[in-house]
């Protein structure tokens, strides 16, 4: 490749990220101010209840999840061929079979889903048909979701990050609409905004499918257009994500299931709030990662295996280290900032949230040490293991909430799962087909642990003393905080070299600069 198509891929790669971190920005700002006014006008049993019974539709969703990465991979493929009729075939043949797996998970929820929301779930008879009406248009949106993966497929395909991201924005812009019609209206809140989410994610979804078909010749539908073969390409491609991606369903949905059949819809709220609010966290530290591991792929195919294993521990250890710097402090601010960002924080939001930031440490580890696992190209045993740690979850969590343990269960059960796959299944994979010791492995997992642990004595005695519900208290706390961590990780978690190029940066950038001025 010469120089010229790389610097224009560099270019093109840059641009694609300001793109995503723009749209990133915009739809968290958006999303937390929106998830605040839909708590506040639906109320926390109705919110509640929005999620559960749309997280039946989603759980029955995995199996367009799994079938996803396939068809993306398929569609980008053809794409890099060149070949015109091939693209068309790829994409008519992946969209007729979306269409059949939505109509499968239609006809599923419309029979199996509807007779759990009537027999299983815990609504007041009183909202029942709020529900009921809730489900259907999820049926509905869940469908038109389905089918819309060649289409975003397709656009990712083609690199139009800018389309992605302008309309992920005004998706976000939408829900500011739903949120100022909902403030309005006299009507039944739920029934509102249940209809005019419907609405919007068809405006939402009908732009893709118009964008495409007018820009991309591929994109224009022939349903007797399809390839058998492809069809089971697909399909083999994605056997192995069936059971992972029924795993996570099973822990993700499957859990909301749990928390409303054995408790009010108001403990649902509380764990979705917690979620989205950690979610935000994830997202700047899987930033990192997504930068990270295609030179890890890259290195290993290559065959520099020693470049490969540095690079692979030395991203693992920084992720941690970026998503404890985010973590600590939140870990003891979280509460005035529910306060501040919620009129009425839900009972369990505070206690499911710091679990969970627990919780991502170990998560972060986990999806670091995957790295190594794609590179190699060894998924199945990965699939296997993974998949029975979450398969066992969730009637252990089944058995706890009957045993009458409370809502938090659910978290701590979540903690020591992943803390399982971090330091027992992922180094023994990587073990076993990379060649990386698990010493070398758990040396990083302890390390990184005893950091948090000893980073974390100092904000913890701070917390006994200042009080972070006032201005002053809540700044000292996060830059005590921030303080601890950062100096706690660059005295005893950097290298000496990773030091050095750090206090020289650190000179040229602003010693030098301040010097001249």
């Amino acid at each position: 490749m010469s120089t010229c198509d790389n610097t224009a891929n560099n270019k093109r790669i840059a641009k694609n990220t300001v793109f995503l971190y723009f749209r990133m920005l915009v739809t968290i700002v958006i999303s937390l101010y929106t998830s605040r006014v839909f708590l506040e006008v639906l109320g926390i049993d109705d919110y509640g209840l929005y999620i559960t019974v749309g997280g039946i539709v989603t759980f029955m969703s995995f199996i367009n999840s799994a079938l996803a990465s396939g068809s993306s991979r398929f569609i980008t493929y053809a794409l890099g061929e060149g070949d015109k009729q091939k693209q068309k075939l790829t994409f008519s043949t992946t969209l007729s079979i979306h269409i059949a797996i939505g109509l499968l998970i239609v006809l599923i929820a419309e029979t199996i889903g509807l007779w759990y929301l009537y027999n299983k779930m815990v609504i007041p008879v009183e909202r029942l048909g709020a529900a009921v009406w809730v489900f259907h248009l999820s049926v509905v949106t869940a469908f038109m979701n389905i089918t819309q993966v060649p289409y975003v497929a397709t656009i990712n395909a083609h690199e139009r990050m800018n389309v992605y991201a302008y309309a992920s924005i005004i998706e976000s812009v939408m829900k500011l609409l739903i949120v100022y019609a909902l403030t309005l209206t006299d009507y039944d809140k739920l029934y509102v905004y249940a209809m005019l989410y419907f609405i919007f994610s068809f405006i939402s979804l009908s732009f893709y499918r118009i964008y495409c078909v007018r820009n991309f010749e591929e994109s224009k539908y022939n349903p007797r257009f399809y390839d058998k073969q492809l069809i089971n390409k697909i399909g083999a491609f994605s056997s192995w994500n069936f059971l992972e991606f029924g795993g996570m369903a099973l822990n993700g949905q499957g859990s909301v299931l749990l928390l409303n059949l054995f408790f009010a819809p108001a403990v649902v709220t509380a764990r979705s709030i917690s979620s989205q609010v950690n979610g935000i966290a994830v997202q700047f530290v899987n930033n990192f990662r997504m930068a990270a591991n295609p030179q890890i792929i890259k290195k290993y195919a290559s065959d520099d295996i020693e470049g490969f294993k540095k690079l692979l521990l030395s991203s693992s250890k920084y992720s941690y280290y970026l998503m404890w710097m985010i973590s600590l402090p939140l870990f003891f601010l979280a509460e005035p900032l529910f306060h501040i960002w919620l009129k009425e924080v839900p009972g369990y939001t505070l206690g499911f949230l710091r679990i969970v930031l627990i919780q991502n440490m170990f998560s972060v580890l986990v999806m670091s040490f995957h790295a190594g696992l794609i590179a190699k190209g060894k998924l199945k045993e990965n699939v296997i293991l993974t998949s029975l740690v979450y398969f066992i979850q969730f009637p252990l969590v089944y058995l706890f909430f009957k045993l009458g343990f409370g809502p938090m269960t659910l978290a701590w059960v979540w903690l020591v799962a992943d803390c399982v796959i971090g330091f027992i299944v992922k180094p023994y994979l990587l073990a076993k087909f990379v060649d990386i010791s698990q010493r070398s492995l758990w040396t990083i997992c302890c390390k990184c642990i005893f950091i948090s642990l000893v980073s974390f004595i100092l904000p913890f005695y701070a917390s006994f003393y200042i009080d972070v519900n006032t201005i002053i208290g809540f700044f000292l706390m996060g830059s005590i905080s921030i303080i601890s961590a950062g100096t706690i990780i660059g005295v005893m978690g950097l290298d000496k070299n990773t030091k050095t190029k750090l206090l020289y940066f650190v000179r040229q950038r602003f010693i030098k600069k301040n010097s001249i001025l």
